[in-house]
């Protein structure tokens, strides 16, 4: 019984660390809209529109 939770405590142990240590970050890599790029190029065909 107590190897059995021995066990379980590690298991869960490990897989937070595991968690905690993931370098991928979501966050980090979604897009956040237009960049300055295509709003030149949107700007240039469209002489009467507010940005």
């Amino acid at each position: 019984m107590l190897l059995y939770r021995l066990d379980a405590i590690m298991t869960r142990w490990h897989r937070l660390i595991e968690r905690a240590c993931d370098r991928y970050r979501p966050e980090r890599h979604y897009m956040r809209g237009p960049g300055p790029k295509w709003h030149a190029r949107h700007r240039a065909g469209t002489a009467g529109a507010v940005p």
